[in-house]
């Protein structure tokens, strides 16, 4: 299983960095995990396109995880990729009739599927995902990947668990999530703000440390994203945060960046 950031950023623009959108691939099956501003461009940077992706799966609804969603299904209309799932929480389906209804031309020009989806297991597009709340403002889902049933690249050569991908969403920092994530090779996770601002629906480096460090669970490498222009300049005074209450492997997220999960 590989996952590529297409966009690390948040509803704040900084100029380097597209809004939420991940491509998570696994046995030729194509998932696009959110879908704000500039992850669309974000998408036609990888091999796969925007004409490659087999479904969308939101974590919530708020305006920057959805944003090119339209801009995503006039693309595929016009390059004739006219079949897509969208997947998403309870009123992913109100979402997408409302945003049809906006943008009157382009009903009915595709195939187009959508479920709603609630915590629990499931396939999407032939990929197995589990999905657990969030702590946030708007009802979000967090989800955890776990390949392509079938696919000897995420079988693990031990016989044991297979390797797991595991995306927050937007949420606070709680240690029921990272019990959630239990496991798995990568986890991102929301890191919106640096500790000087008071915010709450979103974790602060120290908050976020704190919960890494007392949760039962375990993962193998943290990457830190979703990130607000108040981050910049802050990132070593962020990593040292965190690592004051949590000695495991946290990185920065970068637009672009692909990891192996294995």
């Amino acid at each position: 299983m590989r996952v590529t950031f297409l966009g690390t950023g948040s509803a704040m623009p900084t100029g380097e960095r597209f809004q939420t959108g991940l491509l998570v691939e696994s046995g030729g099956n194509r998932l696009l995990v959110d879908c704000g501003s500039g992850a669309l461009h974000g998408l036609q940077r990888t091999a796969a396109g925007y004409e490659g992706i087999d479904a969308v799966l939101l974590t919530h609804h708020h305006l920057d995880h959805v944003s090119d969603l339209m801009a995503l299904c006039k693309a595929r209309w016009l390059a004739g990729a006219t079949d897509l799932t969208i997947a998403g929480p309870p009123g992913t389906r109100e979402l997408v009739d409302d945003l049809f209804d906006v943008h009157e031309y382009l009903q009915d020009r595709l195939d187009l599927t959508v479920r709603e989806v609630e915590p629990g297991v499931f396939d999407l597009a032939g990929i197995s995902v589990a999905a657990t709340e969030t702590r946030h403002s708007a009802y979000c889902l967090a989800y955890r990947f776990e390949g392509a049933s079938g696919d000897p690249a995420d079988e693990p050569s031990d016989g044991g668990d297979p390797p797991a991908f595991v995306f927050s969403g937007d949420t606070e920092a709680f240690e029921e999530l990272i019990d959630f994530a239990d496991g798995a090779a990568v986890l991102a996770h929301d890191c919106s703000f640096p500790d000087s601002v008071d915010v709450s629906n979103h974790p602060t480096p120290r908050s976020l440390g704190r919960v890494l460090g007392a949760a039962e669970g375990s993962v193998g490498r943290v990457y830190l994203t979703h990130l607000y222009p108040h981050t910049d300049g802050e990132h070593e005074s962020m990593l040292d945060s965190i690592a004051d209450h949590y000695d495991g492997d946290f990185r920065f997220a970068r637009d672009g960046l692909s990891v192996d999960i294995d």
